[in-house]
């Protein structure tokens, strides 16, 4: 890449009500060098107004900025290597979000993600909850049409933003409102408009105020075909 581009984050896609959600910055940023990225967030990405995507001349590093201040940046990264854990059905997703704390308290209750005051083909409405017997959370996922391009397959920026919140979920710290702090996603395929799908994530330990996590899709047949390795940062009081 050698020529500056640049990006614009729309209101809809907020997660805190004043910023973007985080895997679809990560996703638009990916998308906009065409390239797999392992992307660190550094401020929360603001709305509506043109982002510059900037390749750094000292490394590799793929940089959004907000002017000269740094949004985000981002590293080429291989396919993930992630152990995925094995998905529950649909039904007993659709199960375990009837549970979702998020209906009761939710600190970003307008996440373009996860928000609960989000209507469908306005929101993604990805409600993960725990899946009882196990260290996962889980939600059922039916992409809109406003999701997908001309080919009937959810865009790969959106791909990336199913991929986050279930993360956000599995730390634990969900009602204290921890921040997406790196984010790398792998697509094997995209899912189309209407499929049935699964999104879980899993806790992968913490250290202090770093909270790790993983995420994947899986379509109606119940394959995995996207995968997410996130760390969360967990604010401080």
């Amino acid at each position: 890449m050698t020529a500056s581009r640049f990006i614009v984050i729309g209101r809809r896609f907020c997660g805190p009500p004043q910023s973007a959600n985080g895997g679809y910055t990560c996703g638009m940023l990916a998308g906009a060098v065409g390239m797999a990225l392992e992307v660190r967030l550094q401020k929360p990405p603001p709305l509506d107004r043109p982002l510059e995507v900037r390749e750094d001349p000292n490394d590799a590093r793929i940089l959004l900025l907000d002017g000269e201040e740094p949004v985000a940046s981002g590293k080429p990264v291989k396919p993930l290597d992630l152990i995925v854990p094995e998905a529950p059905s649909y039904a007993e997703a659709l199960a375990a979000a009837r549970n979702y704390e998020g209906f009761r308290v939710h600190a970003y209750p307008t996440c373009f993600v996860c928000g609960p005051q989000r209507t469908r083909g306005d929101g993604m409405r990805i409600f993960a909850a725990a899946i009882a017997g196990r260290e996962l959370y889980a939600a059922p996922w039916l992409p809109d049409p406003s999701l997908t391009g001309a080919d009937g397959k959810v865009l790969p920026e959106f791909m990336w933003a199913a991929l986050d919140c279930p993360g956000f979920f599995a730390t634990r710290m969900a009602a204290r409102g921890p921040l997406l702090g790196q984010f790398a996603a792998s697509i094997d395929r995209r899912v189309h408009v209407n499929e049935a799908c699964v999104v879980i994530g899993w806790s992968m330990g913490s250290e202090g105020r770093k909270h790790y996590t993983g995420t994947a899709v899986f379509d109606d047949d119940g394959e995995p075909c996207a995968r997410a390795r996130a760390t969360w940062i967990e604010l401080k009081p």
